[in-house]
């Protein structure tokens, strides 16, 4: 099949150039994101790769399907900015890349909580310009604190399981309770565990019920210098409840791998220009705020299975056979 991929950078076309060579699909790399404007370019293609701040609103899904596209290849695993409805009724295809490495991905939120807890990235400037003052640096045992993880799917369970082994007390909340995962954690209610942890981090999906997941209410009911970590989706936290939150004390610590704006952020250098969201620069300013440009998933094992398993969709829509992990209204995925 013909792929258009949006959003493309030098390691997207490294890892699926090596997967390719099972699938034989010809695929056009594309930098910009895909937008209403940036839609065309798709014309003369049967596929559309895109990636998680992509726009697959349902404008541009009409752009698509009126320029010959017939499957939307979703390099990612959430589908949270697709018009799943808009999709269905225009009778695309979407597919997705249900799980990828979540061992990256809850790895990198314990290196979130590290940095911060032991001021690792003040050190390093610190250092580097000969100065070798411990003022400032001073940090907390992990071992005996309490930690709270909110979503208990796979990467929630991995993560709670490297907090075990820390030694300290894994709380857990999820709507869904998974009897496996009290091999690592314990269930409380939502509650209990904004009252009890020293450490939260979010690991649920982006739906209706979990947008603002983190707002002013849910920072009130917290202890005071809670370390809040979120590497799943911006959306769940309401940035300006968490930066009145740092400004009062009750959150000691922030980070984040995600933010709710970061579309016009996160995957380009901007290093030249001068950043337009405000909201984001005040974030910036907080000597305990760890920001992080959607990282979590980016490894070796990640990025090869993200292109195995996108191309293996693109095959198994165009034989007929093999597996298609499909996104519909109907099952959400």
């Amino acid at each position: 099949m013909k792929i258009a991929m949006f959003s493309t950078k030098s390691y997207d076309k490294t890892t699926f150039e090596r997967a390719n060579r099972a699938h034989g699909h010809e695929i056009t790399y594309l930098e910009p994101r895909l937008l209403p404007a940036t839609a065309p370019l798709a014309a003369g293609h049967d596929a559309v790769c895109a990636f998680v701040n992509d726009d697959l609103s349902a404008a541009v899904l009409r752009s698509l399907k009126e320029h010959g596209v017939e499957l939307l290849a979703l390099r990612s695993a959430g589908f949270n900015h697709l018009d799943v409805e808009a999709a269905d009724e225009l009778g695309l295809t979407v597919a997705r890349v249900p799980a990828y490495s979540p061992h990256a991905v809850a790895e990198h939120a314990v290196a979130l909580i590290l940095g911060l807890n032991r001021k690792v990235f003040r050190a390093y400037n610190r250092v580097r310009d000969g100065n070798f003052s411990l003022e400032g640096l001073l940090g907390f045992d992990l071992h005996g604190r309490t930690v709270g993880v909110v979503g208990t799917g796979r990467i929630g369970q991995i993560f709670a399981g490297i907090m075990r082994g820390f030694g300290c007390e894994v709380l857990g909340y999820d709507p869904y309770p998974d009897p496996d995962a009290e091999r690592v954690l314990s269930y409380v209610s939502l509650d209990e565990l904004f009252a009890r942890s020293h450490v939260i981090s979010l690991h649920c999906p982006l739906t209706p019920e979990t947008h603002d997941l983190i707002d002013a209410e849910a920072v009130g009911r917290m202890r005071d210098g809670v370390m809040l970590i979120n590497t799943s989706r911006g959306r769940l936290v309401d940035t300006t409840a968490v930066i009145d939150g740092l400004k009062s004390g009750r959150i000691g610590h922030l980070g984040l791998d995600v933010y709710e704006e970061e579309e016009a952020l996160f995957f380009q250098d901007l290093s030249g220009q001068v950043i337009q969201d405000d909201v984001f620069s005040r974030l910036l300013t907080f000597p305990n705020v760890l920001v992080t440009g959607h990282q979590g998933f980016f490894t070796q094992e990640a990025v090869t299975n993200i292109a195995e398993t996108t191309l293996a969709n693109v095959t198994a829509f165009a034989s007929g056979e093999g597996e298609l992990h499909r996104v519909t209204a109907a099952k959400g995925g």
